[in-house]
């Protein structure tokens, strides 16, 4: 396996993605795995060295060490992140199995970046990706977008659902009403649909003028957000990045959660994080995320971007429409790691034979 970074060097989603999986499959028998990534590496992972710098320097340094996530022959080359990682020749690996986590050149595209750069980065997803025997998705939103946009065959794709880490999230009564908090874990990238959410604030104060709004999570769109959030006071709170052990303590104090996404979400891992830790999120149906909460309530589902909706279904959650923490972690269990890496053996072994 190769990655972007270690989740404890850099959270993130996808980070914690590959880092999760790595660590439920090498706790499988049947089958061996060495995984490399950037920052300090778990037990059995192997480091290209620290985060930072330029993009292509680490680029470089991936595609150089050859020999990192492969010591000996392997099966299978199983690539994170398009830009890291060695070539297919140079890995010893028989298949290419690519982890779309999403469009590379359509979030650079969102992020700001001008039309001649994410154009390269388009081109060179797909020359990176040209040798893959089966692409992995963790939605049919993502599926279709690797079909109708990067043109590959539908049969190259499988989707397998993510897992969540049910024991690093567990489950917290419901708090008290008196003061409730609406939490939103999120990058503060413009995609992420913050924005929207500061618009919908004052009419959910409006119903529950105790409510606090916290936002954790960094990000390039920080400075304009918390400029947009000052006319709302001490109702809103940045935090910056916290801690795993911090985060668990926030989900324990927040009513409900909310992830306000308005473009490239491939599935929203933090929401099954917030169901396995009780507390219903409400999200929007942007690309996968509805793939999180339409078998527990579909009404924890709304438009994109539309900010008198969300405002309601918030204030409606603070008034108690939500489902409670049982049913939240009993939602989560259906997602779990054991269940995605038999997935993925299962698909490793389809193409060794």
């Amino acid at each position: 396996m190769t990655g972007a970074e270690w989740f404890g060097a850099a959270p993130g989603g996808l980070n914690r993605y590959f880092t999760d999986l790595f660590g439920a499959l090498t706790a499988r028998s049947e089958i061996e795995v060495s995984a490399a990534a950037f920052g300090t590496a778990p037990a059995g992972g192997l480091s290209w060295g620290p985060v930072g710098g330029s993009t292509w320097r680490r680029a470089r340094t991936a595609y150089r060490d050859r020999w990192a996530a492969a010591p000996g022959r392997a099966a299978v080359l199983d690539r994170h992140f398009t830009l890291y990682g060695p070539p297919v020749r140079d890995s010893r690996a028989g298949h290419l199995v690519v982890h779309f986590h999403g469009p590379w050149a359509a979030e650079s595209r969102a992020a700001g970046s001008s039309a001649p750069a994410a154009g390269a980065k388009y081109a060179l997803e797909r020359l990176r990706a040209r040798p893959a025997d089966k692409f992995v998705v963790l939605s049919t939103h993502f599926r279709d977008l690797l079909v109708h946009d990067y043109k590959v065959r539908p049969d190259a794709v499988t989707v397998i659902a993510p897992g969540v880490d049910l024991d690093r999230f567990r489950p917290a009564p419901a708090p008290e009403p008196t003061a409730p908090v609406v939490l939103c874990v999120r990058r503060l990238e413009h995609r992420m649909g913050i924005d929207v959410l500061l618009r919908a604030w004052p009419a959910v104060r409006a119903a529950h003028p105790t409510a606090r709004l916290i936002l954790v999570g960094t990000g390039t769109a920080e400075s304009g957000l918390r400029e947009q959030a000052r006319d709302l006071g001490p109702s809103v709170t940045f935090t910056g990045r916290v801690t795993d052990a911090e985060l668990t303590g926030w989900y324990a104090r927040a009513a409900v959660t909310v992830v306000p996404s308005v473009a490239l979400e491939g599935f929203g891992l933090i929401a099954l994080e917030s169901l396995a830790a009780g507390r219903a999120p409400v999200v929007t149906g942007c690309g996968g995320l509805p793939d999180s909460v339409r078998d527990l309530d579909p009404t924890l589902i709304v438009t994109p971007g539309d900010a008198d909706a969300l405002a309601t279904r918030l204030g409606d959650a603070l008034h108690g429409a939500i489902p409670g923490p049982d049913r939240c972690r009993a939602h989560a269990e259906t997602f779990s790691w054991a269940a995605a890496a038999d997935r993925h053996i299962a698909l490793y072994r389809e193409l060794t034979g």
